[in-house]
């Protein structure tokens, strides 16, 4: 009797361990190591299961798909098919291309919208020669041209203005790719993790997303321990048409201020940006000790050519100690790279925050002190 409950408890603990390890099984098909490597850890936008063998993404709460690898795989209800890895597709978005740059994937992009302030010169070649076509820019595309460059997917900004009606007639699959929302820095680069899966490039994703993390986190503790009085303020944005526009409080942006060691002066809810009167501005930042600017200035900007824009910016206490912190889209690849460098720009701002925590020989790459 003794040997029977000792056998039935052996048998219930192995089918416990095997129940539990079916059930945290995690991504694609067939391969459990890369199923391991590409469930996101800060990303929240999407989210990777597997049943049966397939694997399913759940992009927020309205976009399913099923990643299968053979044509005539089963799928759950509700889940679109798609058979990876696929071999074309457009990006709508600079954030999505930074994605495939930086996955070394170039060749998997058949169509962009707009090629304005491209760098890259793997890019520029490949719109020059015609493997990369210009669709047209959003709400005005050629949908003879998206069906040209013949892709498997579409991946669109849903809740942006995008105008998607045309081609959500022409039966192309169309892929939300969610990073844009993202508030926390590395969330929005672990969806490198999320093209990954679509291309074939789990652990290349994972091994590049680990050095990111690993980066950006050493930097971040650096400057966990400073006192409030050791950490500088800093106020974003300038006027435009009447309006001072600047990232809200808990935008990505915000986070890598704070993580850098610095504190926000736009202490709201606020997760993408909002228009503030001149006079709003300046109450809340009037005596920031730093000024982050970000546009594309045709020249070599100046603190001439800031007070030229609007007369009032020589108020700014940043303005008179000259600390504005600047970065020129027409000189840096800004959008088209940096949303998969987070470490980068952690760093090029705790440069400035606290010079002695960075390496005295560091050349800044999108944001320096404006001369």
């Amino acid at each position: 009797m003794k040997r029977l409950r000792f056998f039935n408890l052996i048998l219930l603990c192995m089918l416990i361990c095997s129940s539990c390890q079916q059930k945290n099984q995690t991504v694609s098909g067939g391969d459990e190591e890369a199923d391991s490597l590409i469930c996101p850890k800060y990303a929240t936008g999407y989210q990777v299961t597997l049943q049966h063998g397939i694997r399913l993404v759940d992009v927020g709460n309205d976009y399913h798909f099923a990643l299968v690898t053979t044509d005539d795989a089963m799928v759950p209800e509700g889940y679109i098919k798609v058979k990876v890895p696929i071999k074309s597709t457009i990006c709508m978005t600079s954030l999505q291309l930074s994605n495939f740059t930086i996955l070394n994937a170039h060749n998997v992009v058949k169509g962009l919208t707009g090629t304005k302030n491209l760098f890259n010169e793997d890019i520029r070649a490949r719109v020059k020669d015609g493997r990369i076509v210009k669709i047209g820019m959003e709400g005005n595309i050629d949908t003879e041209l998206v069906q040209a460059a013949n892709p498997d997917v579409i991946f669109i900004s849903p809740f942006k203005r995008g105008g998607y009606d045309a081609i959500k007639e022409s039966g192309i699959t169309l892929v939300p790719h969610l990073g844009y929302k993202e508030l926390d820095p590395l969330g929005q680069a672990e969806w490198i993790k999320f093209v990954a899966m679509f291309i074939g490039k789990e652990r290349e994703a994972y091994d590049i997303f680990s050095a990111i993390e690993k980066r950006y986190n050493a930097l971040k503790t650096q400057t966990a321990d400073l006192k409030l009085e050791e950490r500088p303020t800093v106020f974003s944005g300038e006027m435009h048409y009447g309006n001072w526009h600047s990232v809200g409080g808990k935008n990505y942006l915000a986070q890598i201020f704070r993580d850098a060691g610095a504190v926000y002066v736009v202490n709201d809810e606020e997760t993408a940006g909002e228009d503030f009167e001149f006079e709003k501005m300046y109450e809340l930042a009037a005596n920031a000790d730093y000024w982050r600017i970000l546009n594309s200035y045709p020249d070599e900007f100046s603190y001439e050519a800031l007070k030229a824009s609007e007369p009032r910016n020589e108020l700014f206490k940043a303005f008179k100690e000259r600390k504005v912190i600047y970065c020129n889209m027409k000189q840096t690849p800004y959008y088209e790279i940096s949303p998969v460098e987070p470490d980068v720009l952690l760093k090029d701002f705790v440069a400035i925050f606290h010079p002695e925590l960075v390496e005295d020989d560091y050349h800044p790459k999108y944001y320096q002190l404006l001369r």
